[in-house]
């Protein structure tokens, strides 16, 4: 398998592809990844320093990738966050050349805003350029909760509202979508969940909510779902591999009293999940 992953990438820290890359080559797959920054860290710290690298660059880099011959044998086009509005052209037409080389390619957006605590992070224009151009060019997608809220014009809390949701945004284009960050207020003290919807049902999850912020959960959760989703077309399994190594991940970080992912640590969590919570069918 082979994943052409366009996202950022930071030299301390794991965040963007800097998280995604090393998890999907330690399950076996072939990641060609393409930076859109280059930073020192993440800009969570308040101050970073590193280039925004300019849509036309990013073109180009993708543009050797092509002349290569690579694109065929490209299964899935992944992306996270975007940092300027240039960028989302770039992607869009990256993918649509790996599938005119390749049609059963699909491409997986993580279409990162911002979350329910902090709000959007990124440039007011991004959230509405995902909305209307690039979640209905995507055939997978994985927001969280508060994402989803945005591009379907909806407050998600519930189960039932959560899976309305889902549904309208599977009305515009992705087939499948996983939800990360579920938080129903009827939902057990102390836990969070996860929800994938697809053609065949609707499946949640429940783990322990641990006491902390993690900076590139989300494009762990997003690389890895999408491969194992890839690899199987089984949301389920797809859902409770994606929760087991996510889960191992944060608590091995949690333990260490780090502020980064512990993501070299925690290699055998992806390699072999120990598929420790239920799946549970909700539709």
């Amino acid at each position: 398998m082979k994943i052409l992953s366009i996202q950022s990438a930071v030299a301390y820290g794991h965040v963007g592809n800097s998280a995604a890359v090393f998890p999907l080559q330690r399950i076996g797959v072939e990641v060609l990844p393409v930076y859109t920054v280059n930073f020192s860290n993440h800009t969570g710290y308040g101050a970073w320093r590193g280039p925004m690298i300019s849509p036309d660059d990013v073109r180009e880099v993708i543009t050797g990738i092509e002349e290569r011959g690579a694109f065929p044998g490209i299964d899935a086009v992944l992306s996270g966050y975007q940092g300027g509005e240039g960028i989302a052209d770039v992607i869009l037409d990256a993918v649509a050349r790996v599938k005119a080389a390749n049609p059963d390619a699909i491409y997986a957006c993580d279409p990162v805003m911002g979350n329910a605590k902090s709000g959007c992070f990124v440039a007011p224009a991004i959230p509405v350029l995902l909305r209307d151009r690039v979640v209905p060019a995507a055939d997978l997608i994985t927001p969280n909760q508060f994402e989803l809220g945005f591009l379907t014009d909806t407050e998600p809390d519930t189960l039932e509202s959560t899976l309305a949701s889902v549904d309208l945004v599977r009305a515009t284009g992705p087939s499948a979508v996983l939800v990360t960050s579920v938080e129903r207020p009827d939902r057990e003290e102390g836990t969070i969940e996860m929800l994938a919807v697809d053609d065949a049902g609707a499946w949640i999850v429940q783990t322990p909510l641990l006491p902390m912020k993690a900076n590139g959960s989300g494009d762990v959760s997003a690389a890895l779902f999408t491969a194992h989703y890839l690899r199987t077309r089984d949301a389920a399994d797809a859902l409770a591999r994606t929760t087991s190594s996510v889960f191992d991940l944060l608590e091995r970080t949690h333990e260490s009293g780090e502020r980064e992912l512990q993501l070299v640590e925690s290699q055998d969590a992806y390699a072999n999940p120990r598929m420790q919570f239920t799946v549970r069918r909700v539709r």
